[in-house]
């Protein structure tokens, strides 16, 4: 049983300290978008995607949903070739 508590404890810290370093790239990746969009040649409407991804991702990092932050902005990054 002993065992059994120990796995469960070592993995919820692990997945703990997973999503923790996924919260703390988004404003890293924010940062890295916003310096290729100055530099970026895509069009206006692909621009607008990245800005409308850019600005989602800040948002849903900022409610705490780390996952699906980190979707939008590697779209975005995505989009820059970043």
């Amino acid at each position: 049983i002993m065992k059994k508590i120990s796995l469960s404890i070592l993995t919820l810290s692990a997945a703990l300290t997973a999503s923790s370093a996924l919260a703390y790239s988004c404003p890293t990746d924010m940062k890295a978008i916003d310096k290729a969009m100055v530099e970026s040649t895509l069009s206006m409407a692909d621009m607008d995607k990245v800005k409308l991804l850019r600005s989602k991702g800040e948002n849903l990092h900022n409610s705490g949903d780390h996952g699906g932050s980190v979707q939008a902005l590697k779209q975005a990054s995505d989009m820059l070739g970043i």
